[in-house]
């Protein structure tokens, strides 16, 4: 594999133990996205950016959008960790939220990472709290009820870690055998 790096964005850890296991498997330099300069990734041929999500959106995908246009002719890549469990359906729509636009052509990969309401933000906990209240409501044997609202109602209050290195062979084969790399908005 070629010279790259890893942009980790990570709020509880999760995002980051990916990040450092995905470095361990590709050799790739690791930073967090406070320590990336737009300036330093010119000398890398490949840029994975790997953030948790929250409220459908994936960390750190601002920093790809502002500095897009810098990164032709490089190959990059998305992974992005959440709570739930792989769904091909709520990937497509975290993909179709998050990767639009000039981010279209990126591809988007999938790792579960874990759960812990004692660790979590006041305010994530509260939203969580009233999220789990909306869906208790729901019926579970319901067509409506998703993938991600049983994985909701199962975590509840308890301690949950889901994170598994195989989330990561997906990505691992791309950056392997892949040499698309991104060609701007108009490639």
């Amino acid at each position: 594999m070629q010279k790259g790096i890893i942009l980790v964005q990570s709020k509880y850890g999760a995002a980051q133990t990916y990040a450092t296991w995905l470095k361990e498997a590709t050799g790739y330099d690791c930073i967090t996205l406070k320590q990336a300069k737009r300036e330093n990734l010119n000398r890398y041929h490949t840029i994975v950016l790997c953030g948790g999500i929250y409220a459908s959106g994936i960390a750190g995908i601002s920093f790809f959008k502002k500095h897009i246009s810098e990164y032709s002719g490089k190959r990059l890549a998305v992974f992005c960790v959440g709570a739930s469990p792989y769904d091909e359906k709520a990937l497509e729509q975290i993909k179709a939220f998050n990767l639009k636009d000039t981010l279209s052509g990126i591809p988007l990969f999938y790792g579960r990472g874990a759960w812990d309401v004692n660790r979590m933000t006041f305010g994530d906990r509260t939203l969580c709290k009233l999220l789990q209240k909306a869906v208790a409501k729901k019926d579970p044997n319901a067509e409506t009820f998703e993938p991600w609202m049983a994985a909701l109602m199962e975590a509840s209050d308890n301690v949950c870690d889901w994170k598994d290195k195989t989330y990561l062979e997906p990505l691992l084969a791309f950056l392997k055998d892949t040499p698309i790399v991104y060609k701007g908005e108009n490639g």
